[in-house]
């Protein structure tokens, strides 16, 4: 498994396929890296030497934002929000959605599994 930026990419997907495993790369991302590389897309990520390793880390590390300073840099940004509590800061910190999507009957994988209510049982009369 080659290493790349502290991240062993699979061997057997392609090159493209396995840059997608570094947090904060995509597939376009991918293939851009790899452009400027002057690595084909299709080989298999095992079949890399080292020279073209350090070719696309050496690329990654220049161009790119990943992994660890990725998530700080996503967290610092949360945390500011929440601070200024401005919108999107107040709906981070109650953990409904940021974006404006609706809540009433969606929203499951921010609100988590349902809390279900009791309803009120009606009073029966003495006699």
């Amino acid at each position: 498994m080659p290493r790349i930026v502290g991240v062993d990419v699979p061997n057997d997907k392609p090159v493209w396929i396995a840059l997608t495993y570094i947090h904060g790369i995509g597939r376009y991302t991918a293939e851009r890296i790899l452009k400027e590389a002057a690595i084909e897309r299709d080989v298999r990520a095992g079949k890399l030497n080292e020279d073209e390793v350090s070719r696309i880390a050496q690329i990654i590390d220049r161009d790119y934002i990943v992994e660890g300073q990725l998530r700080r840099q996503i967290s610092q940004n949360v945390t500011r929000l929440r601070d200024i509590a401005c919108y999107r800061g107040i709906r981070h910190r109650r953990g409904l959605p940021v974006r404006g999507q609706q809540t009433q009957s969606n929203a499951r994988t921010r609100k988590g599994p349902r809390k279900t209510v009791a309803g009120k049982k009606g009073v029966k009369e003495m006699r």
